[in-house]
């Protein structure tokens, strides 16, 4: 079973923070790299953050300075500070799935997604 679990989101004031986490699990080689998405209403699919195993960030210019990427093996977390209106959406994590180390089999597998909403 290859999964990805996702929690934090929520409602915050402007200006405000929260902090998302992805667990991603599964008997494979490697979820390499890790990636946050966001999709606001009638709006395409937004890729905010990468991070690879080696531990390099990409960053939308929408949120650089205000969201910062980690990684502790297999969980990614985003922190978002400083929030605004503009970043209400659903957050989604997604994996690039690697299942043997030499061998090129890889997919792709997406979180749930979950809704944050930054308003007064």
């Amino acid at each position: 079973q290859v999964q990805l679990v996702e929690s934090g989101g929520g409602l915050v004031q402007p200006g405000g923070s929260l902090r998302l986490s992805c667990a991603a699990s599964g008997d494979v080689f490697s979820f390499n790299p890790m990636r946050w998405y966001r999709q606001a209403p009638g709006k395409q699919r937004e890729l905010v953050a990468t991070i690879t195993s080696g531990g390099s960030t990409t960053y939308a210019d929408s949120v650089k300075g205000r969201f910062t990427i980690s990684r502790v093996k297999d969980t990614v977390n985003l922190q978002m500070d400083r929030l605004l209106p503009e970043d209400t959406a659903v957050y989604y994590c997604n994996a690039e799935v690697t299942v043997y180390e030499d061998y090129g089999e890889e997919y792709d597998v997406w979180g749930q997604g979950t809704q944050v909403t930054v308003s007064s």
